[in-house]
């Protein structure tokens, strides 16, 4: 999984990514083709 700074390329990268807010933290998904899994965003906690 990558951590990326800028979601837009990672948006466009395959017709199934989806981009889904978990837990604060924004992760593109996709189910055909696991490689181009991306999160971004979130604070660690301590």
């Amino acid at each position: 999984m990558q951590v990326l700074s800028s979601l837009r390329s990672a948006k466009t990268r395959h017709p199934d990514c989806k981009v889904v807010r978990r837990r604060g933290r924004i992760y593109v998904i996709c189910k055909s083709n696991p490689r181009f899994k991306a999160v971004q965003g979130g604070t660690k906690k301590r």
